[in-house]
């Protein structure tokens, strides 16, 4: 009798990508305010008993906030999921020619939208953060803040954490553009809600989306992004005659 050959196991399925899903978005929503309320009164307590700059106190409220808030996140991702954080988020590496054109994108994207901003005839408007401007110390902090730590952190949450699920629901170029124009409107506050500046911030929110999509990685997102924001921060600079 001739032996018959065993059936071969059906494949594993993948899990679904996202592997997380809209629950733990609203989750981390609504982390974010008492989060940021925390970190605000913390920081704003021990200030009283040790004297700290504005600048300081700006970026260490920003810092215990995003680590409060992304830790909670990486222990949900961790407890429930058992899948690591920064590969959660879509945070993978780059080749080096990847790498250097999203660097390198940053830079032309903020001359692009300089372009387009003076075609709309937007109005100038100061930004919370130019008020601070003044010494060597001072303008190293708020760098850090708006080249790094800020431009990480929006990334993580709007192109690493929304825009695979609004691209699993929507279609990819439906996700990029919701994604962007939320990113958009959230920056609203800082621009007095001029319809222009949030128009513009929304374009570079879907130029960012289509990097994360195009690489799959949220790096290059954030690589852009830094590089975008350290061209604008340059420029603010260079304005106010502090270079």
């Amino acid at each position: 009798m001739i032996p018959q050959p065993e059936p071969t196991p059906p494949p594993t399925p993948h899990p679904p990508q996202p592997f997380f899903d809209y629950t733990d978005l609203f989750f981390f929503i609504g982390l974010c305010v008492p989060c940021l309320l925390f970190a605000t009164l913390l920081v704003r307590t021990t200030a009283i008993f040790i004297h700290t700059p504005p600048p300081a106190m700006l970026l260490l409220i920003q810092g215990i906030w995003y680590f409060l808030a992304f830790g909670s996140i990486a222990a949900l991702f961790r407890i429930r999921y058992r899948q690591p954080f920064w590969r959660a988020l879509g945070w993978r590496s780059l080749s080096f020619p990847s790498s250097l054109g999203a660097l390198l994108a940053g830079p032309l994207l903020a001359l692009a939208l300089g372009m387009l901003g003076a075609a709309l005839h937007t109005p100038e408007i100061d930004l919370p953060f130019q008020q601070m401007l003044g010494s060597t110390g001072t303008i190293i902090l708020l760098g850090i803040l708006v080249v790094i730590l800020g431009p990480v952190a929006e990334e993580l949450a709007f192109r690493g954490f929304l825009m695979p699920l609004l691209v699993r629901s929507l279609g990819a170029a439906g996700g990029i553009v919701v994604t962007g124009f939320l990113f958009g409107s959230i920056h609203g506050y800082e621009y007095e809600w001029s319809w222009r500046h949030m128009l513009l911030i929304s374009l570079v929110g879907c130029a960012f989306g289509w990097a994360k999509y195009k690489t799959q990685s949220t790096a290059a997102a954030a690589f852009m992004h830094c590089t975008f924001n350290l061209t604008q921060f340059a420029a603010f600079l260079w304005q106010a005659r502090t270079l």
